[in-house]
């Protein structure tokens, strides 16, 4: 496969309990292309398919839709 069409991502998730941040409690993280570096903070699940999506091209809603329900299934 032509380098060009890889993509590396870091996923890194951590989870804060709320006595440690008072109201901030929950699963924390960040991912980043590796390629550019480029790095984005997450809030929800949903933020990782829609960080890789730009890099990947228009994927094929059932790509989408498989990629949604592996992050949901681990939850």
């Amino acid at each position: 496969m032509p380098e060009s069409k890889v993509h590396s991502f870091i996923v890194k998730l951590w989870f804060e309990d709320e006595t440690q941040r008072k109201g901030m409690g929950g699963w924390h993280g960040h991912i980043t292309h590796v390629p550019s570096g480029v790095r984005r903070y997450l809030k929800e699940l949903e933020d990782i398919v829609a960080f890789i999506k730009p890099y990947i091209g228009e994927l094929d809603r059932t790509v989408t839709s498989k990629i949604r329900r592996w992050l949901k299934s681990g939850m």
